[in-house]
């Protein structure tokens, strides 16, 4: 069973607000989410505003690499509102010959770390990020593995006390 989005005009409160203040924000339901795409300029503006409107906890951001789709990536923002229990999804088009996204590190300095795999692993790099360096990936590490056109091969893994022999 298969659940397509389904475009609304109008979402309801407190997305209503969200809407009217971003004229290019398009809204659709997913999965039963409200789900949201929004320019890469408007980005921070549209997750300071959620903020305002409730959507005071930060969930998750990560990044989706569709290869021969434009734009190629994708930044994804999970945030939750308390009270009322409610969720939205903000997607934000990223192209592949400019992979670059503003971070929203000041509006969710919960998103530092997130932003850093994301840059890690897909090579987005968010504009304005306090410290946006390699987190998971050796330093001298070259290029990006969850892009769908990076090389397949592996890493030798030396496991502890693989020598010993008992």
């Amino acid at each position: 069973m298969t659940t397509e989005p389904t475009e609304i005009r109008s979402p309801g409160p407190p997305y209503d607000d969200l809407a009217s203040r971003f004229d290019s924000a398009e809204f659709e339901v997913s999965h039963g989410q409200v789900v949201v795409r929004v320019p890469r300029e408007d980005l921070v503006g549209f997750v300071d505003a959620a903020k305002v409107a409730g959507f005071r906890m930060f969930i998750d951001l990560c990044g989706v690499d569709y290869l021969d789709r434009d734009p190629r990536f994708e930044v994804v923002v999970n945030l939750l509102s308390l009270e009322p229990p409610r969720r939205i999804r903000i997607l934000v088009g990223v192209p592949g010959d400019d992979p670059t996204a503003p971070s929203i590190t000041g509006v969710f300095p919960g998103a530092d770390f997130y932003e850093r795999e994301t840059f890690d692993l897909f090579g987005i790099e968010f504009e304005g990020h306090p410290d946006l360096t390699r987190i998971l990936l050796p330093d001298d590490w070259v290029g990006f593995p969850l892009r769908k056109d990076a090389p397949i091969g592996s890493v030798p893994v030396q496991f502890k006390g693989s020598n010993k022999v008992s």
